[in-house]
């Protein structure tokens, strides 16, 4: 455990100006290192350390989510699921995926919260699952630096995500996660395309000026 303890700052460096106390973060981060230690299996052929990094940063992301300040709604997950039954259904009734629009129509939701929802819906993945067509390595023979911080960078842009006005949340999901253009959007919004790219250019600068740590 003391050994490893490094391991644990490593992970907390990448919550730096989450308004969380470092001492809660640094608490949460030593149970996943328990648990790493306690699941491990030294015959796995990969070192201790990328078997725990990602552990301890579940950890870390579980506590954020539901008891820090940084908290994302259940009503999300709730609505994910909500979405999924519905596309189930519908796929084997009709052979094709639903548009958000007939979603939105078949669970009563609104688009926004359907691209929510859409967007929470994740695979959760096996540290055991075979990576490339060889089959050779697992996700924990090759998860490191670059997996972590893209895990870090998702989380970060559901907490920007989160903190935009509904409008200014549903038009950078509808352009950058359902690529609809300004266009389409103007419309639908009863505005004109000027507009919407002027709209879009604050809340993109807004948005990088959080996750640089500047004041929005």
């Amino acid at each position: 455990m003391e050994e490893n303890l490094p391991l644990v700052h490593f992970v907390l460096r990448r919550f730096r100006d989450r308004g969380a106390e470092y001492e809660d973060l640094f608490q949460y981060g030593c149970m996943g290192l328990l648990k790493a230690i306690n699941r491990f299996d030294p015959s796995y052929n990969a070192r201790f350390s990328t078997y725990a990094v990602p552990i301890i940063l579940g950890e870390v992301r579980r506590y954020l989510r539901d008891d820090g300040p940084v908290h994302v709604s259940r009503t999300i997950h709730d609505n994910a699921i909500r979405v999924e039954r519905f596309r189930e259904e519908y796929v084997k009734e009709r052979a094709r995926e639903p548009t958000v629009q007939e979603i939105s129509e078949g669970t009563g939701l609104d688009v926004e919260n359907v691209l929510l929802a859409l967007n929470a819906r994740q695979r959760v993945r096996s540290l055991s699952e075979p990576v490339g067509a060889e089959g050779g390595l697992r996700l924990m023979d090759v998860i490191g630096e670059e997996s972590m911080a893209e895990v870090d960078a998702r989380l970060t842009l559901k907490t920007l995500l989160m903190e935009l006005s509904p409008e200014e949340r549903t038009l950078i999901l509808r352009r950058y996660f359902q690529a609809h253009t300004q266009t389409a959007i103007a419309r639908d919004m009863g505005v004109s395309q000027v507009q919407i790219s002027r709209m879009e250019g604050r809340i993109l600068k807004r948005m990088r000026a959080r996750a640089e740590g500047q004041p929005g």
